[in-house]
């Protein structure tokens, strides 16, 4: 018999915690004043932190903080002394999507809870079994994944699963958006994404997805063996945070889906056109695509619910165990690197019978041994997908294989490969980079995020990608149209890669011409991406590489 799981909800300011631990949740999930996903909500103070988890704690609910954002190398000091302060602050667990500051979170306080977040995109049973090894002992998984995965995933994990129930989801993997960062210089994996999914393109909202609501399959979702439902909602109201989580707390605990009064409370306390089910029932389809109408916003301001308490904050002791060390990154050793040259292409008939690469990447779906030597895993393989994607391999006569997510290492290392890390893998800072590499990659293609001075600073085999369209969202909702036009004419390419379609910059990366600054930032291996380009194209581009050709206007720099 399963047990019943975590009720977990959400609060973005002192007032909608107080909403949650009142409408019901075991647990509160908080971010403080630096390094969380929701910076532009009010947030907590640490005074405010530990005010929290005393309040929680007399009401026995447990506190969880983010820690959800990528961390550099020079804000890790930083970063390091603020986990401090919530250890002693009493916080129960820490959400964390950097592997480089979780493992020095592990290291000096070894008894602090972790938690994997959605940001790390852990979809299958081999991410959370890296997971664990990395000390992680929840894995939140993607929002995108069905109930027949999530049931999969839960018998063959070593670590909790936690998997979101209700709000706001992306149109795009997460962890795996890049398009409020190279397009407006805000980015989503630091705090700060602009929501450019929320946007008109060719006239509509083909990216914009309704809220997730899953209170019609409580019954379902009970026999799951899920060990945390979450509710989104950092950025919504304390009434929101209330509404909600009272409903969901009244619906687990009768064990039981919710009537269409209950339904329509939901509904009212916020939507865009409804809700949508799409991802857990496995109807992927335009039926989940969905904007903020008038109408929704008028039902949100008929049905806003007040709440009061009026007991008192104390401050508790915090935990006995200090921290008696001090806070020291590891120091690399800069190795003399070999040079390489790279390139991925999504059609084998774009590569020139003759060009300079080592190693030619292709998709797994599409490899060619007469063309490419190096194969792409896709990036997202569900447990249900593991079987095909090993036949595939064992077919695949490649020489290298790039390893997509954290859920790969297994399959990369059985198929004999030389194993090299994408730029999906989000390394950050040197803590990142040296877990992937010790994890047998011979390099990584470091965050396109990063500046140069940045990439500088971690001292290993790294490579970057300078020219191509980037990939900006990876999506499970495949569109219907080949090009998003946006608001300003700029094109977007969208290409199908096995069962996602992967929408790509309107503007592409052009480092060609800047090999004095590449070099000064020790980068050894440099990263081509074609998407449509011909093979004539192609030869062209590695010309004015070769001549180091400038190319003026309508291109992306490395900053």
């Amino acid at each position: 018999m399963n047990i019943k799981p975590e009720l977990l909800s959400p609060a973005g300011s002192p007032e909608a915690l107080r909403a949650a631990v009142l409408g019901g949740a075991d647990a509160v999930y908080i971010g403080g004043s630096d390094f969380n996903a929701r910076i532009n909500a009010t947030n907590f103070t640490i005074d405010e932190i530990k005010k929290a988890a005393d309040f929680c704690h007399k009401k026995g609910v447990r506190l969880h903080v983010t820690v959800n954002t990528l961390i550099l190398d020079r804000e890790m000091e930083k970063a390091l002394e603020y986990i401090r302060d919530l250890y002693l602050c009493g916080v129960d667990a820490l959400i964390c999507a950097d592997m480089g500051l979780a493992r020095e979170i592990h290291k000096h306080f070894p008894d602090f809870e972790l938690h994997a977040s959605t940001q790390m995109s852990g979809h299958n049973s081999d991410a959370a079994k890296t997971l664990a090894e990395m000390g992680f002992s929840r894995m939140v998984c993607a929002r995108e994944m069905s109930r027949e995965d999530i049931s999969t995933l839960c018998k063959s994990s070593p670590i909790d699963i936690e998997m979101f129930i209700h709000g706001a989801i992306c149109v795009c993997h997460s962890g795996q958006c890049l398009m409020s960062s190279l397009i407006g210089g805000r980015s989503g994996n630091r705090g700060l994404c602009a929501q450019p999914c929320r946007m008109q393109y060719n006239g509509s909202y083909p990216l914009s997805i309704k809220d997730m609501c899953l209170a019609s399959h409580i019954t379902e979702i009970l026999e799951l063996g899920v060990r945390s439902l979450k509710i989104e909602g950092r950025m919504k109201s304390p009434e929101y945070v209330y509404g909600v989580t009272r409903i969901y707390r009244k619906l687990l605990d009768e064990g039981r889906n919710a009537t269409e009064k209950e339904l329509k409370e939901l509904r009212d306390l916020f939507s865009r056109s409804g809700f949508t089910d799409g991802y857990f029932v496995s109807r992927i389809s335009k039926q989940m695509n969905g904007v903020r109408s008038e109408e929704d916003k008028r039902a949100t301001m008929r049905t806003r619910q007040s709440f009061s308490d009026h007991s008192k904050n104390k401050p508790i002791p915090p935990y006995q165990r200090y921290f008696d060390g001090e806070l020291t990154l590891t120091d690399y050793p800069k190795e003399k690197a070999k040079k390489c040259l790279c390139a991925r292409f999504n059609d084998p008939k774009s590569i020139p019978a003759e060009h300079p690469f080592d190693i030619v990447y292709l998709p797994l779906e599409k490899f060619d041994a007469s063309k490419a030597n190096g194969v792409i895993l896709p990036p997202v393989i569900y447990d249900r997908d593991m079987r095909a994607v090993k036949k595939a391999l064992e077919s695949c006569s490649a020489e290298h294989i790039m390893v997509t997510n954290i859920g790969q290492f297994g399959l990369a290392r059985e198929s004999g490969m030389e194993m090299h890390g994408d730029f999906r893998l989000n390394a950050f800072n040197s803590l990142s980079a040296d877990i992937l590499i010790k994890m047998g990659l011979s390099d990584i293609i470091l965050s396109v995020e990063l500046t140069l001075a940045q990439i500088r600073d971690i001292i290993l085999q790294k490579a970057v990608i300078i020219y191509g369209s980037q990939p900006l969202m990876l999506l499970e909702k495949r569109l219907e149209q080949r090009v998003l036009r946006d608001r300003k004419n700029a094109d977007f390419l969208l290409i199908a890669e096995g069962q996602r379609d992967i929408l790509y910059n309107s503007q592409k990366t052009y480092m060609l011409d800047r090999e004095k600054e590449l070099k000064a930032a020790f980068i050894n291996n440099r990263h081509f991406i074609f998407t449509n380009e011909s093979p004539k194209e192609v030869v062209s581009i590695l010309k004015a590489y070769k001549e180091h050709t400038p190319k003026n206007g309508g291109v992306r720099r490395i900053k």
